[in-house]
């Protein structure tokens, strides 16, 4: 007899499975989503959390961790709860945008985005304008390495 308690069963839906493929699999999915949906596949698929820790490189106690989130949660319980602090100043969209006209086009006689520029020509107000487009402006450098 296994030691350890007994763990409650992980059984996905056709839907569940499908949308968990597509996270895990397409290039646009944002890495910790994806490693949150190989993790719920594996577990579906009968293998055990020690083996889904040691074969994806990760702690068994995040594997634990998002088995039971999913468990309760399904589908929603993979994305990352709101955190604690001052709410944001910029919107998901607004995030989209700068990224989307980061990558897509260059400012007139320009190589690059300046973050003031960016800022500006995003309508985003004054008030911490240029530091708002400099925190979104790494994620631009880490989408061109995975080939968005």
């Amino acid at each position: 007899m296994a030691g350890g308690r007994p763990k409650v069963a992980l059984i996905l839906t056709n839907d569940e499975r499908v949308q968990l493929n597509s996270l895990a699999h397409r290039a646009r999915t944002a890495p910790y989503l994806a490693r949150r949906a190989r993790i719920i596949i594996a577990c579906a698929d009968g293998v055990d959390n020690k083996v889904v820790a040691k074969r994806l490189r990760m702690s068994q106690v995040t594997v634990c961790k998002w088995r039971g989130r999913f468990i309760r949660e399904r589908l929603d319980g993979l994305y990352d709860e709101p955190r604690p602090g001052a709410p944001r100043r910029v919107s998901d969209a607004q995030v989209e945008q700068v990224i989307v006209r980061t990558l897509e086009e260059t400012p007139r006689g320009e190589t690059h985005w300046s973050s003031r520029g960016m800022a500006k020509a995003s309508g985003f107000n004054r008030s911490g304008a240029p530091l708002a487009c400099s925190h979104i402006a790494p994620r631009r450098s880490s989408c061109r390495r995975i080939r968005c």
